[in-house]
């Protein structure tokens, strides 16, 4: 019987795929929430959507500009400050709404995407 391999951390590539998905759900839930039955509605989640993005690349190529794993939690959280902060700068910038109750709940549903799969990512090869 071979002793089991650990797992492996998703490459670069993979992780920055994951977390565009997670902040485009994020944008597209929060349109929806807001924009049902509105003949704009899919231009509106896009429009939400750049400025998220935007600052989601930036951060993720300096994390690959430095070599910093960015599968593991301590960096996630500044992906997730970077990409917080950068859109909503980025949305304020073009006239967006940065309302503070808009904030709070991007701030919480960010971190619980883009710090969650992380955490979940890390126990789960802690425990093979």
């Amino acid at each position: 019987m071979s002793p089991e391999r650990p797992a492996q951390r998703p490459s670069p590539a993979v992780t920055i795929v994951i977390d565009a998905a997670l902040v485009v759900v994020f944008c597209v839930l929060g349109g929806l929430s807001h924009s049902v039955g509105e003949p704009d509605a899919v231009a509106r989640i896009v429009v939400s959507i750049w400025p998220f993005l935007a600052a989601l690349i930036v951060v993720h190529a300096v994390a690959l500009a430095v070599g910093t794993d960015a599968t593991r939690v301590v960096p996630g959280i500044l992906i997730w400050l970077v990409t917080l902060g950068g859109g909503m700068a980025l949305r304020a910038l073009t006239g967006q709404g940065t309302a503070w109750a808009f904030v709070i709940v991007a701030a919480v549903t960010l971190a619980v995407f883009l710090i969650g799969w992380r955490a979940v990512n890390t126990i789960v090869r802690r425990r093979r």
